[in-house]
């Protein structure tokens, strides 16, 4: 996409309401199609709703109510393969919460959640939620679509809140990140029982995997809830420690950067990628100053409490714009009380089952040095090395979409997504060890947008 359209698509994804209209006109009721429709309740859900749909995949649910393009935007580019033609049952519901932030379905409610039942299951669960701070429909074409085609059943949650003004949920500092840990294994627990009313038995292998926070939720509940999961893949999961690294500890140079404070030698220390500079431009519009802002407010309010005060802004601009004294924040200076609250939800390194982490080596938002090089430390010396691979992409960014402006210098992540899940399923069910760690490099020449090669052989660019 071009640039101009980028910012206010990504804009939109974070504020725009959700789609609502008709049944698909593929939708079908009666026969064999959609079995046992009326034996799925989710647990715990306050509000539940089904529908027999002709294509669960996005293919045939783009513009309908069963999706939402919108908060798509960016993910994935313009070129990205989506399969077609999963019949099956979708549950749309919401769980008893207190917040208001999600309007999908006109609920006005949150702890929204999507779960999908293919008629032709594999036997497996793949769980995930929103990355950003988008809602339940995010990963659709990027995660739901393939998991479909390949006959999972697909779980997805908005995490209990969504939208630049999340950190207002909740009452003590870092309550509305923690809930999304909360509302991960809420719905993964739900979703099981969900699958064996539908299918008469609990699923065989049940695997997480997410894209930013929601890479972060996969790290999260592997080290928490490993009894749950089989394994993992974590696509640039966002990473949350007591005393940093993390986002508090990067982004304060970036917004010094954006507001003439900062040269280009501070951004290279803060971990931020030579080579990555022609994307900083676009990062100050759309994700600088925003994520800062938004996130040191939910860990540290006491921070310049008029900025973003009790809203992120009224207008894009003002949602995107910095707040200028995180130019000058000092993560590592901050009262205990702060390191305390990001402690609640930070990482340990101590998964209990298989995980593949993806990171793009031009990654602008969450810079590789400063999150999963850590991570990857951190699993290491917590003695769980052998349940971790961990493959840099070489031309990898924080987002796909920005292949369709910088095709030349960039490479989706998406297909290399699909390779790790691929080499998790084959770790797990057949015992067949991942290659080792290593970056995987940009080919010469051959399809990027819909292929990668994880096993380290390909030829890469010269």
């Amino acid at each position: 996409m071009r640039l101009s359209r980028a910012v206010p698509l990504l804009a939109a994804a974070l504020t725009a309401a959700a789609l609502t209209g008709p049944s698909p006109a593929g939708a079908v009721e009666g026969g064999d199609h959609c079995v046992r429709q009326e034996r799925v309740r989710v647990p715990g859900a306050a509000l539940q709703r089904s529908v027999c749909l002709a294509d669960l995949t996005t293919t045939g649910l783009a513009g309908t109510g069963y999706t939402d393009m919108a908060d798509q935007a960016g993910l994935t580019t313009a070129g990205t393969r989506r399969p077609s033609g999963v019949p099956g049952i979708q549950v749309d519901g919401y769980f008893p919460d207190s917040s208001r932030f999600n309007a999908t379905h006109g609920w006005q409610h949150d702890a929204q959640f999507v779960i999908r039942l293919p008629d032709h299951w594999n036997g497996g669960l793949v769980v995930t939620g929103a990355p950003g701070t988008r809602r339940q429909y995010a990963t659709d074409t990027a995660i739901s679509d393939r998991a479909l085609a390949q006959g999972y059943a697909y779980a997805a949650t908005d995490k209990g809140n969504s939208g630049p003004d999340f950190y207002r949920d909740g009452t003590r500092p870092g309550d509305a990140v923690a809930e999304w840990n909360t509302r991960t294994t809420q719905l993964t627990r739900a979703a099981r029982r969900a699958v064996t009313q539908r299918y008469g038995h609990a699923p065989r292998r049940t695997y997480i995997a997410g894209i930013s926070n929601g890479g972060y939720l996969t790290r999260w509940q592997l080290e928490n809830h490993p009894e749950l999961y089989d394994g993992g893949v974590d696509w640039e999961g966002a990473l949350w420690t007591a005393d940093g690294p993390g986002l508090l500890t990067s982004l304060p140079t970036a917004v010094a950067r954006t507001l003439g404070a900062a040269r280009e030698e501070d951004m290279y220390a803060a971990g931020f990628a030579r080579g990555s500079e022609f994307l900083w431009p676009y990062h100050e519009k759309a994700y600088w100053g925003l994520t800062q802002k938004i996130y040191r407010a939910e860990f540290d309010p006491a921070y310049d409490p008029a900025c973003p005060g009790p809203s992120a802004g009224s207008s894009p601009a003002e949602i995107l714009a910095p707040c200028p004294a995180d130019a000058t924040y000092d993560y590592a200076a901050r009262p205990a009380s702060v390191h305390r609250a990001v402690a609640r939800v930070a990482l340990t390194g101590r998964i209990g089952k298989p995980l593949i982490t993806l990171h793009g080596d031009l990654d602008a938002l969450l810079p590789r040095a400063a999150d999963s090089d850590v991570y990857a430390r951190m699993i290491d010396a917590s003695g769980r090395g052998r349940l971790h691979r961990y493959y840099t992409v070489e031309d990898g960014t924080h987002v796909d979409g920005l292949y369709d402006t910088h095709s030349t210098r960039l490479r989706p992540i998406l297909p290399c997504f699909r390779s790790a899940f691929d080499a998790l399923t084959g770790w797990v069910e057949r015992g067949t060890p991942p290659p080792a760690d290593h970056t995987v490099g940009r080919p010469a020449d051959g399809d990027v947008v819909d292929s990668c090669d994880l096993s380290g052989n390909a030829s890469a660019r010269r």
